[in-house]
């Protein structure tokens, strides 16, 4: 299925949260943090009064409760707003 984001909206892959530290212990489902970080898979054309500045392949840096979670061919991605997303990683 294709999702194409609409105005000034960004379709996310989160990146995977470690399972486990370096001392070799396994961390719990119940005891990860949220990952902050992610790629953009799709970007919406942008508002009048907001540009676009993200484009598809960006490593990005969002807020911890930042987007909505939906799930698309058995993949939990998030949908947010530009404006939620803090930096893009050179």
């Amino acid at each position: 299925m294709k999702v194409r984001p609409l105005a000034d909206r960004v379709l996310v892959r989160p990146v995977a949260a470690e399972t486990t530290t370096a001392a070799g212990i396994i961390i719990p489902d119940s005891a990860k943090e949220k990952p902050l970080r992610g790629e953009v898979l799709a970007v919406g054309q942008g508002t009048k009064d907001e540009e676009m500045v993200l484009k598809q392949g960006d490593q990005i840096l969002y807020g911890k409760y930042a987007g909505t979670e939906i799930e698309i061919d058995n993949e939990k991605l998030l949908i947010m707003r530009q404006s939620d997303v803090l930096a893009v990683l050179a």
